[in-house]
């Protein structure tokens, strides 16, 4: 698609030379040549004044110089924007989330942006563990990764949603009709702590709150710590995402300090991004403003 004489005229002017410039170019010395002359022949200008350590441009090269670049630029533009689109049609994508993203937008996310592109083969893995999550973006092995702030690997970031960190407890708990759960108790009442790896985004609530918890559990699934809950044996912190649909009769209020997670995208590079990547953060960003069109508070879009 592009001009082979624009080209051999931007690489003339630049380095002075048709031999330099056919180096650069991997054609030959005549070749660049003639490309030369046939685009002075096109225009009706001189471009070039030949001398014998070189060329260089005339006062009407100097003043077509600007043009030619800006339409070989255009003509790049054009070329990635059709690979975008060949890959909207073709392409690949692989999604990594972390269970309550997955579980819990991940469907309706998913649907729009099939129903959108089709024949692009959408693969989704779960990792609950964010450090070897945030590793298979950087890594390339992932496009695009739904991530809980802050991450500790040089990714680039699209912040989404603040989603609160509550506590929860049983119906039945003394502290289910407060309006928040006391500092005190969360240092000195059992709780049942949600393992999820190397860093647990639960324990920004007891930071914030300046107390270390008492554990009496600690387990790896949600919905074990919201049914050990649920029959009494402790309270455990959860986010209001896993909160959402939750299969347990549960209380959940917020600390004597609030405290949330920021969810955001995660992926190596904008920059070398597939279209498919780019039009699934597209999807999910305008997915995401309208779930929570009635939480404006939460969205960090």
């Amino acid at each position: 698609m592009r001009n082979q004489k624009y080209e051999a005229f931007l690489e003339a002017a630049r380095t002075g030379s048709f031999k330099q410039a056919a180096s650069e170019l991997g054609y030959t010395q005549a070749g660049v040549s003639y490309l030369a002359n046939a685009l002075e022949k096109e225009l009706g200008v001189r471009l070039f004044v030949r001398e014998h350590g070189g060329v260089r441009l005339t006062s009407e090269g100097t003043a077509l110089l600007p043009w030619i670049q800006e339409v070989c630029a255009s003509e790049r533009r054009l070329e990635a924007h059709l690979a975008d689109l060949k890959q909207l049609e073709e392409g690949s994508l692989h999604i990594v989330a972390f269970t309550s993203t997955l579980t819990q937008w991940l469907p309706q996310i998913t649907k729009r942006f099939t129903e959108a592109h089709p024949h692009i083969d959408l693969r989704i893995t779960c990792y609950d563990d964010q450090a070897q999550l945030e590793h298979i973006v950087e890594s390339g092995q992932a496009d695009v990764g739904f991530v809980a702030l802050p991450v500790k690997r040089p990714l680039e970031i699209e912040l989404l949603v603040r989603d609160p960190l509550l506590v929860t407890v049983a119906p039945d708990s003394p502290f289910a009709s407060r309006k928040r759960f006391p500092k005190k108790a969360l240092a000195s009442k059992p709780y049942i702590k949600l393992d999820s790896g190397e860093y647990s985004e639960m324990d920004r609530l007891f930071r914030v709150n300046g107390v270390e918890p008492r554990v009496k559990f600690s387990i790896v699934s949600d919905y074990a710590a919201m049914g050990m809950v649920a029959a009494g044996l402790g309270y455990s912190v959860l986010s209001g995402l896993v909160l959402r649909n939750a299969p347990f009769d549960l209380v959940a209020l917020p600390a004597e300090v609030p405290a949330y997670r920021e969810i955001a995208l995660a992926q190596k590079s904008s920059e070398t991004a597939s279209g498919a990547a780019r039009a699934f953060i597209k999807c999910t960003k305008d997915w995401i403003r309208e779930a929570y069109e009635s939480e404006p508070e939460a969205l960090l879009l």
